[in-house]
Parts: C-alpha cells; sequence; structure tokens
C-alpha cells in the first residue's frame, strides 16, 4: 500500500521513508501546519511535548500497535480517552497535567501569557 500524505510529507523532512508507527523526528510546526489535530505516541522527547502544548497541539502518550492506518479516532483529552470509531476500541490515557492543560485550553502559551499578562497557572 502506498503512504499517506502525512508519511509523505513526514518522509520528506525526516529525508527517509516513514511508515505508521514508527519513531522519527520532526519539528512541531511542521505537524501543526498540516491540520494534524492531535500527535499521539508511544512517546516524545519532553521537549517535543511541550512545544506541542506551547501551539496548542495536544500530544497525548498512548501504545498505538492497535491503531491502524485510515482509523477514524475520537479524542476525549478531559477524560483520557481515545475511541477508535472504526474498530470500537477505546483506549486510556493519564490526564494532562493541570498546568498543560491549563495553556491548552487558553490557546497555547502565546494565548495564556496574552490572557493572564504572564505565565501565572492557576492560583
Amino acid at each position: 500500500m502506498g503512504q499517506t500524505m502525512t508519511e509523505k510529507i513526514l518522509s520528506a523532512h525526516a529525508g527517509k521513508q516513514v511508515e505508521s508507527g514508527e519513531y522519527t523526528t520532526l519539528c512541531v510546526d511542521l505537524a501543526y501546519v498540516q491540520d494534524v489535530s492531535a500527535v499521539i505516541a508511544k512517546g516524545f522527547a519532553r521537549i517535543f511535548f511541550r512545544n506541542c502544548i506551547n501551539v496548542r497541539l495536544p500530544a497525548i502518550i498512548l501504545d498505538t500497535d492497535a491503531i491502524q492506518e485510515g482509523d477514524e479516532l475520537e479524542l476525549d483529552l478531559s477524560a483520557g480517552k481515545l475511541l477508535d470509531k472504526t474498530t470500537g476500541q477505546e483506549f486510556t490515557f493519564p490526564p494532562l497535567p493541570p498546568a498543560m492543560a491549563a495553556i491548552l485550553n487558553d490557546g497555547g502559551l502565546a494565548a495564556h501569557i496574552k490572557m493572564h499578562g504572564g505565565f501565572a497557572l492557576g492560583e
């Protein structure tokens, strides 16, 4: 089977063939401008995770082995659940830390700082 558009984009920027489920390094901005609504993977470097949150891109750590290319997914961040609507399988993941959830909910780090006049993360 041929590559998905996302795999083609990642392969072009990674300089090698990238397939579904493969670990690769990429710039958060690349994922963000390709209309990706969330990043779901087995793990992330801490800086990648923080950069995702900073640009209002949810980053979820989850075992992705049971998710297939083309599956329709529904993400509920507040409940910590991912539903594979294609197979009916439901996955759970740890909720985001409160500080990260606040930044994400405010629209990313720049919007959060503008909204609160600084980096304030609550009382």
